[in-house]
């Protein structure tokens, strides 16, 4: 398990199918964006060494293009999820869901702003 933040239409993430945003929608601000791509697989290895992979049709991928990080986003049950973002992550979240209608909203139900800083 990990901890998650969301791209949300809904007040409470839980209720996020109650406001959907729709795959489509997901998909068609991806093209929009030159910054997001589209992967829809993600791999990598477990420390094992197991190789695990990830298909999802809204997978897309971010490039922090100050530090190299990648984020991936994930379109699952009707809202945009990162697993563990960095702080330009957060701030990347909260334009995009402003592009959408849409608010980032951490597990805990925390809110954050355009800074990528919680409020």
């Amino acid at each position: 398990m990990g901890y998650n933040v969301h791209i949300t239409r809904a007040k409470k993430w839980p209720e996020s199918e109650s406001f959907p945003i729709t795959l489509e929608e997901w998909l068609a601000y991806v093209r929009s964006d030159k910054e997001m791509h589209l992967e829809g697989v993600a791999t990598a290895s477990s420390p094992a060494g197991a190789e695990i992979k990830v298909q999802a049709a809204g997978l897309a991928k971010w490039t922090d293009p100050v530090s190299g990080t990648t984020a991936w986003f994930d379109h699952w049950r009707n809202k945009i999820s990162v697993k563990h973002p960095s702080h330009a992550t957060l701030a990347k979240m909260f334009r995009i869901a402003v592009a959408l209608g849409a608010h980032v909203q951490g597990d805990e139900g925390e809110v954050y702003d355009a800074l990528g800083n919680s409020c």
